[in-house]
């Protein structure tokens, strides 16, 4: 009896311990990977500094300081001295260059998205999905369809779970319902599978 209500300790303790450590190890390591692997293809001084031995000197964090440094240094640029004709100009500049353009709004606007003056994913809702009742929770990021002839239909953003993908969907803004939760509790909620983002 001793050695059964031991062994359902050490069972019951092993799944608290693994509740606990592997959310944490499993953040721990995906920021670090994700600094460290940018820290490393964008660490300047291993084109320029040797060692003793003459191999590429790496010195750690000098990358992502020189990111931080630079996008700091363009954004006083560009909020300081590029005036609004020198901007509308780099724009039909860049809209001329085919592929170049498209891969540019596309990655501008999904920046501007999350950080920009206008965020996007700010809004979550419930969309019925179906006449059983089905519905998905998602972001809805477009609300006037007029220009393409949706004037009765909005554009809403699904991610995945457990995935940094997601999908873009037209529906009828009549089966669209604004949630009443905030934006990072709904984000939480759908790419944790449901089991986080309602505490």
């Amino acid at each position: 009896m001793m050695k059964k209500f031991t062994q359902k300790k050490i069972l019951y303790y092993l799944i608290k311990g693994t509740l606990v450590t592997v959310p944490v190890a499993g953040a721990i390591f995906l920021i670090v990977w994700v600094f460290a692997s940018l820290d490393n293809a964008l660490n300047l001084t291993t084109h320029f500094l040797e060692d003793e031995q003459g191999h590429p000197l790496y010195i750690p964090g000098i990358g992502i300081l020189t990111v931080l440094i630079i996008l700091i240094l363009v954004g006083v640029v560009f909020t300081t001295f590029v005036t609004e004709p020198i901007r509308a100009w780099l724009k039909r500049t860049i809209d001329k260059i085919p592929l170049f353009n498209t891969l540019h709004s596309s990655i501008k606007d999904f920046t501007e998205a999350f950080v920009g003056d206008a965020k996007k994913f700010n809004e979550p809702v419930l969309v019925l999905v179906n006449e059983t009742g089905l519905r998905k929770i998602g972001f809805l990021t477009q609300r006037d369809l007029h220009k393409i002839g949706l004037p009765d239909d909005v554009i809403v953003y699904f991610p995945y779970s457990y995935s940094v993908a997601g999908q873009v969907v037209v529906v009828k803004a009549a089966h669209v319902q604004r949630l009443d939760m905030s934006a990072t509790d709904a984000m939480k909620l759908v790419v944790s599978g449901g089991v986080s983002g309602i505490d």
